[in-house]
């Protein structure tokens, strides 16, 4: 790719994997068709929660292996493109707003580096337009909301995100402003949390704690993307990666310090929490001292996406490639931790 050192266009990578492409507002899923056996042995598959106005389909998809072969659980919070076309209809532009709110396509990436290293990989189906699960249950901008409201309604910290405009329900774009042709009833909100954001975090605690009961620790990495930015004054080159760890609270430093090198040293533009530390998936499940790390990593849209940032290129799979090396070095230091952790409390 050019201006992106490190990676090359594969054209015929493709092949190996056959994948198929599908996608977009109301265009229904993605489609990714792997290589028969290496998945399918001693691979267990789920989904979960439920999309209103789309009969019951599911708001997530859960992969796993019966036995971990590596202590990291991938999340995709932001890549559904499963949109009723209700929910269309209240949207001003769906085409440009459902764009905009994607990380657009990230779930083939994650699916392919899941495929290559064996790692339990989450995804949503819900589009993030409908309800965003990374964000706190109560971060409601009640504006939005016809129906009874709680007493008091809280202004703090808890619901900062929904006063900028991208709060549980999404509302304002910058740029653009209003998503929605009007107001959303109480009832479907609670519909929406209950068939979305409570399951998905469920599956994912429950995966998680298992993955750590299996090794001694776990680490999630919430996958997302992001647009092109401007690197900090005094810094060269693009940025690729953004690696956050809410300023150290749900990740141990050595970890997070050490996946940080890994990208820089194969020529990455890297940058720590600025400007994304992570969000509620980072809070709710990164419980260091448990032995739960949750590292949010954000990618850079250029290097898989077209000139539209609309569809992926030949350029996924060597970014896979590289993620792949990524959740492959956080594993192994995961559980290099985890067995030091033991070796401790053997000898007292």
């Amino acid at each position: 790719m050019a201006g992106v050192p490190g990676f090359e266009t594969v054209a015929g990578a493709f092949l190996s994997g056959g994948i198929a492409l599908t996608g977009g507002p109301g265009k229904g899923s993605t489609e990714t068709m792997v290589p028969e056996g290496r998945e399918s042995l001693g691979m267990r598959s789920e989904s979960g929660g439920f999309i209103v106005g789309l009969d019951g389909r599911p708001a997530f998809t859960l992969r796993s292996s019966a036995s971990s072969p590596i202590p990291v659980l991938i999340t995709v919070p932001h890549a559904g493109r499963d949109y009723p076309s209700a929910l269309l209809a209240e949207m001003r532009d769906p085409e440009y707003a459902c764009l905009r709110l994607e990380d657009r396509m990230i779930d083939l990436v994650a699916q392919e580096v899941a495929r290559q290293t064996g790692a339990a990989l989450i995804v949503a189906q819900a589009p993030r337009a409908m309800l965003d699960l990374n964000r706190a249950r109560d971060d409601i901008d009640w504006d939005m909301i016809v129906g009874q409201r709680p007493h008091p309604v809280r202004h703090s910290q808890a619901n900062w995100r929904a006063r900028s405009g991208l709060g549980l329900i999404p509302r304002r774009l910058a740029g653009f402003g209003e998503i929605w042709r009007g107001q959303i009833d109480r009832e479907e909100l609670e519909q929406r949390i209950d068939g979305i954001h409570r399951p998905y975090h469920a599956a994912t605690a429950r995966e998680l704690a298992r993955i750590r009961d299996e090794w001694g620790a776990a680490m999630l990495v919430d996958l997302h993307s992001m647009p092109p930015l401007r690197r900090s004054p005094g810094k060269a080159g693009p940025l690729h990666f953004v690696l956050g760890d809410r300023f150290g609270t749900s990740c141990d430093a050595v970890l997070a310090s050490q996946g940080f090198r890994y990208l820089e040293a194969r020529g990455m533009g890297v940058a720590h929490n600025r400007p994304y530390a992570g969000g509620f998936v980072l809070d709710k499940h990164g419980a260091p001292a448990n032995g739960l790390h949750a590292l949010q990593l954000e990618i850079c849209r250029s290097i898989y996406l077209d000139a539209r940032m609309e569809e992926v290129t030949p350029r996924m799979l060597p970014l896979a490639r590289l993620l792949a090396g990524f959740i492959r070095e956080m594993g192994a230091a995961v559980a290099r931790m985890a067995g030091e952790a033991s070796f401790r409390q053997a000898a007292e």
